[in-house]
């Protein structure tokens, strides 16, 4: 069995070939745009475009358990906990462009709570992938009730596409919101409602 060491050794090493791979294939795009890969201001754009894109795709290589990192905690506390304006940047995954906005959680413990951080860093791993926000949205949601088994969780996120906005349709001030309510939230109209009373989303 690989040590936790040879593990990380092999994931750097891992993620420095990608990086080789895209900027290899950057180049090429460049190329058939009709552009100079080797004139001064492009020399080093296709390592600089493989590197952003790593990052903003980083979330493959994340898990759940790594992620919450045992932050989660028995707590004699039932009322609703909101992390909102939670921001976050994800690609979309039709066009490749980015999408971006405001993430708002919320959940009822079952005697457990999350460390806070976690929250924000769950939303992250989810948005780092091609992604639309259907998608986003439901996976923050269903990884926060595996996770805690709480009464119920609320996720509601509000974003603007450039997919509509520089190509398209144009529109530069569409904004796009997606919820996704499991347990009480779902079944329990007033739960939902102090949910986005709270987060101020009517």
């Amino acid at each position: 069995m690989k040590t936790e060491q040879e593990t990380e050794a092999d994931h750097k090493q891992k993620v420095s070939n990608q990086t080789a791979n895209l900027e290899s294939l950057y180049t090429q795009i460049l190329e058939n745009l009709g552009e100079d890969p080797n004139r001064e201001g492009l020399v080093r754009t296709p390592l600089r475009a493989a590197k952003a894109l790593s990052f903003l795709t980083s979330g493959y290589h994340q898990d759940i358990d790594k992620v919450l990192n045992r932050a989660i905690f028995d707590e004699d506390f039932d009322e609703m906990v909101i992390v909102k304006d939670i921001e976050f940047y994800s690609l979309c995954e039709h066009h490749i462009l980015p999408f971006w906005g405001k993430c708002h959680v919320g959940y009822l413990p079952e005697k457990r709570i999350i460390g806070l951080s976690k929250i924000p860093r769950l939303v992250d791993m989810f948005a780092r992938r091609l992604q639309v926000q259907e998608r986003l949205t439901r996976e923050i949601a269903e990884a926060l009730q595996t996770a805690l088994e709480p009464t119920g969780v609320g996720v509601v996120i509000e974003a603007q596409h450039m997919c509509m906005m520089a190509r398209g349709v144009e529109k530069q001030a569409a904004k796009m919101t997606t919820n996704a309510m499991l347990g009480t939230f779902r079944e329990d109209s007033s739960t939902r409602a102090e949910f986005l009373r709270c987060i101020q989303v009517s």
